[in-house]
C-alpha cells in the first residue's frame, strides 16, 4: 500500500473512532508544539504537522490509533496487520501514559 494510501486510511479509522485529524503548520520558534493526540472541548483531535513527510505522519497515527478499540471497526485486512504489528511491538516497550489518561478507548473512562 502507498504511504498516502495508508494515511487516508488512517485518518478515515480516526474518524470512525471520533478523533478529528486535523493538519496545520505548527510553530518552528517559540513554544514547542508537536503532533499528536489531544482532547479539546471535549471532542478528540489528534493535531497533525502538515509539513511532516507522510511516512512519519503514517508512524504517528498508526501509534495511535494502535491502542484504540478498533475491533468492531471495519478496516481494510493490511492496515490491521499494520496497527496490530505495532500494538505487539508496544507490548515489548511499553508506552507510559499518565493516571487518569482520558484517551479514547481508555478504560478509565
Amino acid at each position: 500500500m502507498k504511504p498516502e494510501q495508508l494515511y487516508q486510511n488512517l485518518n478515515e479509522l480516526a474518524e470512525k473512532l471520533g478523533i478529528r485529524v486535523s493538519e496545520q503548520i505548527l510553530p518552528t520558534i517559540g513554544v514547542k508544539v508537536t503532533s499528536g493526540l489531544c482532547r479539546v472541548r471535549g471532542e478528540y483531535l489528534f493535531i497533525m504537522d502538515k509539513k511532516m513527510p507522510v511516512h512519519r505522519k503514517n508512524k504517528l497515527l498508526v501509534s495511535c490509533l494502535s491502542q484504540m478499540p478498533h475491533e468492531d471497526i471495519y478496516v481494510l485486512p493490511a492496515v490491521r496487520e499494520i496497527l496490530a504489528a505495532e500494538k505487539q511491538e508496544q507490548k515489548q516497550t511499553p508506552y507510559v501514559t499518565s493516571p487518569g489518561s482520558d484517551a479514547p478507548g481508555n478504560q478509565n473512562e
